[in-house]
């Protein structure tokens, strides 16, 4: 585990990965709920 831990966040290249991939994450979860909003009954 310290070695993953270690890779991840030990030098600059792993933290801007895990940036990218966390950056990542939040913009598919903000497009579907986009999506999901955008295409909800507007009767409701």
């Amino acid at each position: 585990m310290t070695f993953w831990l270690d890779l991840m966040f030990g030098n600059a290249i792993g933290l801007l990965s895990m940036i990218v991939i966390f950056c990542t994450i939040g913009i598919m979860s903000f497009l579907m709920w986009m999506f999901y909003t955008k295409s909800a009954d507007p009767k409701k």
